[in-house]
């Protein structure tokens, strides 16, 4: 993501539109500049089909001592995500591309996490420490067993969605188990309800799973200031912990996504590993205070 000096507006940054497991992803490079992405530029930008998002990776300069960048996450209303596993494969890929380097620490409201890409094009991003407790996730009263709590939707005698296991991978998950197949739930008709429910005050992640083998689950997430999502990787990593959590599944299980599988690994050390691919689609020049953007091959507007 390196600009030319001869077709360089000072007002645009260099970006990647990418995607992990068609979670849409724009990594945008402000490093070394103290612009940051406004609001209402990232809205502008997903009312656009060609760069329409689920989050913006926003690559500014390390805050840290040891770290290679701060990354801001911005969700497709504009707001502020702590985590994003899909988007950091994305951005592991840009910089490796750009570097030759293949492994990284970053820094995002999360907190540090370390990120490799492997030989055969593969990246594994160490998500941190799950959290259950109440406070953590957060929810706004005391739960004191999290791995099923009272929320549902639907008749109180005949609930279509009830006792979800709810976890913190950064950003708030709620994750409701089912027998029958995740497709059969309308995620897009509840999804907008739990995401809001007062039970959750910095709003939540919404997931449907079902567990199909000891080390295997399906998974579709309304995903908390975007909505139906192809991939989520922070809400496959919850959905992994809580199922081992729950015994429903072994500490290692693959996750189906509607976008393809994430391999998550939850050690013996509590961290929680994900790992999956990256693919990048093309790249322009965007102005973060605007959204205004052009390709590449376009020249920058006057």
């Amino acid at each position: 993501m390196t600009e030319s000096a001869e077709t360089t507006d000072g007002r645009f940054v260099p970006f990647a539109r990418m995607n992990g497991l068609g979670n849409e992803i724009i990594v945008a490079d402000l490093r070394g500049r103290d612009a940051r992405i406004a609001a209402d530029a990232a809205r502008a930008l997903a009312a656009v089909d060609a760069t329409r998002f689920d989050q913006i990776m926003a690559i500014h300069d390390p805050l840290t001592p040891g770290t290679d960048a701060y990354i801001r996450i911005i969700n497709r209303d504009g707001s502020e995500a702590q985590a994003c596993g899909n988007g950091t494969r994305c951005v592991v890929q840009a910089l490796s591309a750009e570097t030759g380097r293949h492994d990284f620490t970053f820094e995002t409201r999360a907190g540090i996490l370390a990120a490799s890409e492997r030989p055969d094009g593969q990246i594994a991003v160490d998500m941190g420490i799950p959290h259950f407790a109440w406070n953590e996730i957060p929810l706004a009263e005391e739960f004191r067993d999290t791995r099923a709590i009272e929320l549902q939707i639907g008749p109180i005698d005949a609930p279509v969605l009830h006792s979800p296991s709810v976890a913190s991978m950064g950003n708030p998950h709620a994750i409701f188990w089912v027998e029958r197949d995740v497709w059969d739930y309308e995620l897009d008709r509840f999804g907008p309800v739990l995401e809001n429910h007062p039970i959750f005050p910095e709003r939540a992640n919404i997931s449907i799973a079902r567990v199909t083998a000891r080390d295997a689950l399906t998974l579709r997430t309304w995903e908390r200031g975007v909505g139906l999502t192809r991939a989520c990787g922070s809400a496959a990593c919850a959905a992994a912990v809580s199922a081992a959590r729950t015994r429903r599944t072994d500490r290692t299980v693959t996750v189906t996504l509607p976008g393809g599988d994430l391999l998550i690994e939850w050690r013996d050390d509590d961290h929680v590993v994900m790992t999956g691919p990256a693919e990048w689609e093309w790249s322009g020049r965007l102005d973060p205070a605007t959204g205004s953007f052009t390709r590449d091959s376009e020249p920058v507007p006057a």
